[in-house]
């Protein structure tokens, strides 16, 4: 019984999703829901990773166009874009990626550190690489994509809205 539950340690399940043609992975447990695009409404003077704001059953949620943020050139929406609804830091966050994949099992030993290259000031929240049968998946931790006064900015953009 002791080797069944050291083995499902072992294993993280992920939500794997593109931007720019690269995977990346969160831990599942950071995911709240997956949605389509929606209308997203402009908010005056935000950062400019910031897309707007979205209204999801009531709540006004912040969207973050990861694309922007990992300053990859713009793209146009399309059908296969979504929002990864997340809690950060205990405010809703919707991230906004070209295409969601799947879900996975990845086995933590088949993760590494992230290559020195990817070490900097821009890329903290690169947690690691996972080497999967026939690509990489670059790990993210979504709560250090944004700084805390980032954070607590968003917080008076969604008051603002």
């Amino acid at each position: 019984m002791k080797e069944q539950e050291s083995a499902a340690s072992d294993i993280i399940q992920m939500v794997s999703f593109v931007i720019e043609g690269e995977e990346f992975g969160v831990d599942i447990l950071k995911v709240q829901e997956i949605i389509r695009l929606v209308e997203i409404t402009r908010v005056p003077n935000a950062p400019s990773f910031v897309e707007g704001v979205i209204n999801l059953r009531g709540r006004i949620i912040p969207v973050i166009d990861l694309r922007e943020r990992f300053s990859f050139d713009p793209q146009e929406a399309d059908k296969d874009t979504r929002i990864i609804v997340v809690e950060l830091d205990e405010k809703i966050v919707g991230f906004m990626v070209d295409a969601v994949r799947e879900v996975i099992r990845v086995d933590r030993h088949v993760i590494e550190p992230p290559p020195d290259l990817a070490i900097g000031i821009d890329a903290h929240y690169i947690t690691g690489v996972a080497k999967l049968d026939d690509r990489l998946l670059i790990i993210l931790d979504l709560d250090e994509v944004l700084s805390a006064d980032e954070t607590a900015a968003l917080g008076q953009i969604r008051e603002a809205a």
